[in-house]
C-alpha cells in the first residue's frame, strides 16, 4: 500500500506538473499550447501561474509515511520487499506458524506439482554463512529473497518479492556434503520438487519412443524380405517349370498348319523370361541391401538397449538420493519442531508476569500494534481522501468551465453596453436646457464623458456613480488602441472601435475556431503539418493567437524550402557578419525609416524598444541577399509585422518567401514595375466582381489605385484594424498574393452601399481614405473574400499579369526617352543662359 500510494502521488505530480506548464486557456485542450515566439510573446498578457513543483512537493512531503522506528530512507518498491517486513515495524511469525508453514510446503513438495509463480522460499541466517541452507530450487532473476541476520537467534524469512539480483547462499545439497564447501550459484543445484527426474523421464520416453519406432520399421523391413524371397522362389519356380516345357515342345514333330498359331505363345514366353530374369536379378541386389540395413538395425537396438539400461540406473541413484534429501527434510523439520518447543517453553519460563523483560517486551508488543492499527487507519483514510480529492477536482473543474463560458458571455455583453453607453454620451454630450439655466444633468453627463475618455482611473473613489471598464492602452499586437494625440472625438471612437473589436473576439464563432484548431493540431501532434483541404480551411478562419507562431514558421519554411536546403545552416549569420563589416548603401535608408515604419506599435515606437534592432539586422541582411534590391519603403513594414510572431532568421525568410517566391519580378524594385501591373489587374477584377462601384468611380473620376497601391506593396499593414490584418496575413502566407486581391476586393464589396451613396468625388476620395478603418468585423469579411468572390483562380491573375507588364513596360519605355530627351534640352538651356551677379555690375 505503501508502494501504491507513492506511485500515485507520483503520478498526480507529473500530472500537475505536465498540466501547470502551459497557458491556463490551454489545461483543457488536448494539445500543447505554441506560446508566440516573437515580439508579442514577451509581452503576452496571459496570466502567469507559479511553478506548480514547489507546491506539489510540498503535498508529497505531507503524504509521505515516516515510521519511527522503520527502516528510514526505504522508499518506494524497496520498502514493500525490504527487510521491514521481518524488521522490527512488523509483528514477526510465530515459530509454530513458520512450522505449519514449513510442513505446507514439504506436502506441497511431495504432491510434484511445478511452481510457476509465487515460490515460497525460506532459509536461516545466523552470524555463520556455513549454516544458511535453501530448501526450494534457484528461482529465476525475476525473484529475489532479501537476508536479515542477527547475531543472536535465528530468522525465517518468507519473500514473494521480485528483484534483478539474488543473494548467494549454500544449497542442501552442499551439507549433505560436509567436507565440500558452499557451492556457487553457477552449479546447477538438486531440485527436491522432482524437475530434474521429471526431466529424465521425459528424455527416456523419448528414447523409449524412438526405439519402438525402429523397432516397428525393422518389422516392416522383414515382412517385405519375406515377401521379396517368397516372390524370387515363385519366379525361379515358374523360370524352371518355363524351361522344362521348352526341351518338350521341341521334340515334338512340327505341324505346317500349327506352325503358324504356335509361333506367338513361343515368342512371348521367351520375352516373359528375360523379363522375369531381370526382376530376379534386382531382386537378388536388393538382398544384400537389406541384409545390411538389418545388420545396422540391430546394432542401434542393442546399444539404446544399452543407454537405456544406463539411464535407468541413473533414474535409479536419483530416487535413492531423493530419498535420502527427504529424510534429511523430515529430520530438519523434527529439529525445527523441537528447538521451537523449547524456544516456547524457554520464553514462557524466563518472560513470568512479574519480569522486567517480559514487561519491555509486552511494551514493544503493544507499540508495534498500535503503530499497525494508527497506519491501517491511515492507509483507509487517504484512500478515501484520494477518492474524494478525484470527485472535487473534476467537480471543481466542470463548474470552472460553465464559469468560464458564463464570464465569456457577459464580458462581451459587456463590451457591447459600454461601447453603445459611450456613443450615448456623445450624443448627448451638449444638452438642450429649456431654461437658460445649467441643467444639473449636463455636470453628470460631463464627468461620465470624462470617466469613459480616461484609459485608466488613478484612484476610483473619485467616480461613485458609473465607471465604464478600462481599455487596454495596447492590443495584444502591441499596437495603440486610443492614440493621444488625437482630439475628443476621435480618442472615442477609437476606444468605442477597441471595445466593439473585443467583443467581437469573444462570440461563438471564434471560440468554435479555436476549438477546430485544438482539435486538429491534437491529430497532428507528433507529426508535422502537410498542406490540405482542412489545413487550408482553417486558415481561412484565422489562426489564434497561441498558434500563429508555429503555423506561419510552417508556412515560410514550405515555401523557401528549396531556397534553405541549398545554402548552409548559419546563412543568416554570414549575411550579418558581412553587413556588420562592410558598408552598404542601402544602411543609411533603413536607420532613417526604423521609427518611422510602425509608431503606434510599442514594440518599434522608440530607439531602445525591443524590436528596432532586429528590424535593422533582418534588413541589412535582405539588402546583402538581394542588392539588385537593397532596400525598398515597404519592407520595413513586412518586416516589422513578421518579427511580431517569428525570430530574426524566420522573419528574414519570410521577407525572403514575399519577395522572391510570392510577388513577380520588379516588385520592390525602384520602377515598381510589378506593383503597378498589379493595379491595372486589379482595376480589371473591379469591373467584373464589382461592376456597379467601379463605375462609379469611373463617373466621378476617382482613381482608387492611389489608396489600394499601398495595400498591395505592405499586405494591407496600417489600413485595417490589427485583427482583421493577422487574419488576413495568416492565409496571405499560406496562399499566396492572391488574398491580396481577394481582400482588397472584399473590403470595397463590404461598404459598396455607402459608396454609392456619396455623390461628391471630394468626398468620396475622402472616404475611401480611412473606410478601412471602420470595418471590424472580420467575419464578414472572410466570408465576402473567400465566399463572395469565387470563383477566383491564380491562373487569371497570371494571364492579366502577362498581358498589363508589356503594357507599361512599353509606357515607362516611352517616359525614359521623354525624359532623356529633357534632360538634353536642359542641358543645352543651361549652356546659353548667362549669370551676372551683382558684384558684376558697375552700377
Amino acid at each position: 500500500m505503501h508502494y501504491w500510494l507513492q506511485q500515485l502521488q507520483q503520478k498526480r505530480w507529473e500530472f500537475s506538473n505536465a498540466r501547470g506548464s502551459g497557458h491556463r486557456d490551454s489545461w483543457s485542450s488536448p494539445t500543447m499550447a505554441f506560446p508566440p515566439t516573437g515580439l508579442v510573446g514577451k509581452d503576452n498578457d496571459a496570466l502567469v501561474f507559479e511553478n506548480p513543483g514547489e507546491s506539489m512537493e510540498k503535498v508529497r512531503s505531507d503524504f509521505a509515511m515516516e515510521t519511527e522506528m522503520g527502516v528510514e530512507g526505504m522508499v518506494g518498491i524497496h520498502s514493500a520487499r525490504g527487510p521491514s517486513a521481518a524488521g522490527n515495524n512488523t509483528l514477526n511469525f510465530s515459530l509454530k506458524n513458520l512450522g505449519t508453514e514449513l510442513r505446507n510446503s514439504m506436502s506441497y513438495l511431495r504432491s510434484g506439482r511445478l511452481v510457476d509463480h509465487r515460490r515460497s522460499v525460506f532459509y536461516t541466517g545466523g552470524s555463520n554463512a556455513t549454516e544458511d541452507w535453501e530448501m526450494l530450487d534457484a528461482p529465476s532473476k525475476d525473484f529475489s529473497e532479501h537476508k536479515h541476520q542477527h547475531d543472536t537467534h535465528r530468522r525465517f524469512t518468507f519473500d514473494f518479492g521480485r528483484s534483478s539480483t539474488r543473494s548467494k547462499r549454500p544449497l542442501l545439497r552442499d551439507l549433505m556434503a560436509p567436507g565440500k564447501s558452499a557451492r556457487s550459484p553457477d552449479h546447477s543445484p538438486v531440485e527436491c520438487n522432482g524437475s530434474k527426474s521429471l526431466e529424465l523421464q521425459l528424455c527416456l520416453q523419448n528414447q523409449q519412443v524412438e526405439l519402438n519406432q525402429m523397432q516397428q520399421e525393422q518389422l516392416k523391413l522383414r515382412e517385405e524380405l519375406v515377401a521379396q524371397k517368397e516372390m524370387v522362389r515363385l519366379l525361379q519356380q515358374t523360370l524352371r517349370t518355363s524351361q522344362c516345357e521348352r526341351p518338350a515342345v521341341c521334340s515334338r514333330a512340327p505341324d505346317p498348319n500349327a506352325a503358324s498359331e504356335q509361333s506367338q505363345p513361343s515368342a512371348l514366353t521367351q520375352e516373359e523370361a528375360a523379363q522375369l530374369m531381370a526382376r530376379l536379378q534386382e531382386r537378388d541386389e536388393q538382398i544384400p541391401t537389406l541384409c545390411g540395413h538389418m545388420e545396422r538395425l540391430s546394432l542401434e537396438k542393442e546399444s539404446l538397449q544399452q543407454e537405456l539400461k544406463a539411464l535407468k540406473i541413473k533414474v535409479g541413484e536419483m530416487n535413492d538420493q531423493l530419498g535420502m534429501l527427504m529424510e534429511t527434510i523430515q529430520a530438519k523439520d523434527e529439529v525445527i519442531m523441537k528447538l521451537s518447543q523449547q524456544s516456547s517453553e524457554e520464553t514462557g519460563n524466563s518472560n513470568g508476569p512479574g519480569s522486567p523483560q517480559a514487561h519491555k517486551e509486552q511494551q514493544e508488543l503493544d507499540l508495534l500494534k498500535d503503530s499497525l492499527q494508527g497506519y491501517k487507519s491511515q492507509n483507509k483514510f487517504l484512500n478515501k481522501e484520494i477518492l474524494e480529492l478525484t470527485v472535487l477536482r473534476r467537480n471543481a473543474e466542470s463548474r470552472e468551465k460553465a464559469f468560464e463560458a458564463k464570464c465569456t458571455a457577459l464580458e462581451a455583453k459587456l463590451c457591447q453596453v459600454e461601447s453603445k453607453y459611450l456613443v450615448l454620451l456623445q450624443e448627448v454630450k451638449n444638452p438642450v436646457c429649456s431654461t437658460q439655466e445649467q441643467n444639473p444633468a449636463s455636470e453628470v453627463i460631463s464627468r461620465l464623458l470624462e470617466d469613459a475618455l480616461q484609459v485608466e482611473s488613478p484612484d476610483p473613489q473619485d467616480h461613485p456613480i458609473f465607471k465604464p471598464n478600462t481599455v487596454s492602452e495596447y492590443d495584444i499586437y502591441g499596437f495603440k488602441t486610443v492614440p493621444e494625440e488625437e482630439e475628443e472625438e476621435e480618442r472615442l471612437v477609437a476606444k468605442v472601435r477597441a471595445l466593439e473589436l473585443k467583443s467581437l473576439s469573444m462570440t461563438d464563432q471564434e471560440v468554435s475556431v479555436g476549438v477546430k484548431w485544438e482539435n486538429f493540431l491534437a491529430s497532428t501532434m507528433n507529426r508535422d503539418l502537410v498542406r490540405s483541404p482542412e489545413l487550408k480551411s482553417l486558415i481561412r478562419c484565422g489562426v489564434p493567437h497561441q498558434h500563429r507562431s508555429k503555423v506561419w514558421r510552417w508556412c515560410v519554411s514550405f515555401h523557401v524550402k528549396k531556397f534553405r536546403d541549398h545554402l548552409a545552416p548559419d546563412y543568416y549569420e554570414t549575411l550579418l557578419n558581412v553587413a556588420r563589416e562592410k558598408p552598404n548603401p542601402a544602411s543609411k535608408q533603413i536607420e532613417l525609416d526604423l521609427l518611422r515604419t510602425l509608431p503606434n506599435n510599442k514594440h518599434y515606437a522608440s530607439p531602445s524598444a525591443a524590436g528596432i534592432q532586429k528590424l535593422r539586422n533582418v534588413l541589412l541582411a535582405f539588402s546583402w541577399r538581394n542588392p539588385d534590391i537593397g532596400y525598398c519603403q515597404g519592407l520595413n513594414r513586412l518586416a516589422a509585422i513578421t518579427l511580431l510572431y517569428l525570430d530574426q532568421e524566420d522573419a528574414f525568410w519570410t521577407l525572403v518567401a514575399i519577395v522572391e517566391v510570392f510577388m513577380p519580378r520588379d516588385y520592390y524594385t525602384k520602377t515598381l514595375l510589378g506593383s503597378q501591373v498589379d493595379q491595372r489587374v486589379f482595376k480589371d477584377l473591379m469591373s467584373e466582381k464589382l461592376p456597379r462601384l467601379h463605375a462609379h468611380f469611373e463617373q466621378q473620376k476617382v482613381d482608387f489605385s492611389l489608396i489600394t497601391f499601398n495595400w498591395f506593396l505592405v499586405v494591407f499593414v496600417d489600413s485595417v484594424v490589427s485583427d482583421i490584418l493577422f487574419k488576413i496575413w495568416d492565409a496571405f502566407l499560406f496562399e499566396g498574393p492572391k488574398i491580396i486581391f481577394r481582400f482588397a476586393l472584399a473590403l470595397f464589396k463590404h461598404k459598396e452601399e455607402e459608396f454609392l451613396k456619396l455623390h461628391d468625388s471630394t468626398a468620396t476620395f475622402k472616404y475611401l481614405r480611412y473606410f478601412t478603418r471602420t470595418i471590424l468585423d472580420s467575419r464578414k469579411l472572410m466570408n465576402i473574400a473567400f465566399g463572395d468572390m469565387n470563383p477566383f483562380p491564380m491562373r487569371q491573375i497570371q494571364n492579366r499579369r502577362a498581358f498589363h507588364l508589356e503594357k507599361v513596360r512599353l509606357e515607362l519605355t516611352e517616359l525614359e526617352a521623354i525624359r532623356q530627351t529633357f534632360l538634353r534640352e536642359r542641358e543645352t538651356s543651361q549652356d546659353r543662359r548667362s549669370f551676372v551677379s551683382d558684384d558684376e555690375e558697375e552700377n
